[in-house]
């Protein structure tokens, strides 16, 4: 419990930070994000439980990855290690899928690197991000539908899918067993 304050009081501060570095006021970020006033005031007082495509809304508004609204101060280490049952999933799905951002690069253009498990029939769409996200996703296990803008594209183990991440898109677990896949996002070089 005491991780997930934490966590929260983290996106707490970045978010009313990128905020007002944007010169945004609450009503306005809301209005750009499709978040309203009152869950964002609660977000920025470290109230509430933000999901994952709040989040990225959020993030993509404010021209900055997901990891940058979650991340606290570095820690000093050159090399982190962890295991996806160490980081908390993003996103659960109604047959137990999930969603896990295991890291994201530093730099002007960072790339996020998720950890996803999809059952079949069980989906994830997502609104679409801002303009020069490239979202790349290789399947280890099973087969997925990946749906970009209407159209449907199979994905089986062994397969690698890249597209244009600001269309819309949807992930489904396809097949009869679990598919997991990583999913790579590239963001765009940020403001300097």
């Amino acid at each position: 419990m005491a991780e997930t304050d934490t966590a929260l009081r983290t996106v707490a501060h970045n978010v009313r930070t990128a905020r007002i570095r944007a010169g945004l006021s609450l009503e306005e970020l809301g209005r750009r994000a499709q978040v309203s006033k009152g869950a964002l005031a609660a977000l920025e007082k470290a109230q509430g439980n933000p999901n994952l495509a709040t989040l990225v809304r959020l993030a993509d508004t404010l021209g900055i990855s997901v990891p940058t609204l979650m991340q606290g101060p570095p820690e000093g280490r050159t090399v982190r290690l962890a295991t996806a049952e160490e980081i908390a999933p993003l996103w659960i799905g109604e047959h137990g899928g999930q969603a896990r951002l295991m890291l994201v690069t530093a730099g002007a253009a960072p790339v996020e690197v998720w950890r996803w498990r999809l059952h079949p029939g069980e989906e994830y769409p997502s609104h679409p991000h801002q303009a020069g996200v490239v979202e790349t996703v290789s399947v280890t296990t099973g087969q997925m539908t990946l749906v970009v803008d209407g159209v449907e594209h199979t994905v089986a183990a062994g397969q690698t899918a890249t597209f244009n991440g600001d269309s819309s898109h949807t992930y489904r677990g396809a097949g009869t067993g679990p598919c997991d896949l990583i999913m790579t996002v590239h963001l765009p070089p940020g403001p300097a």
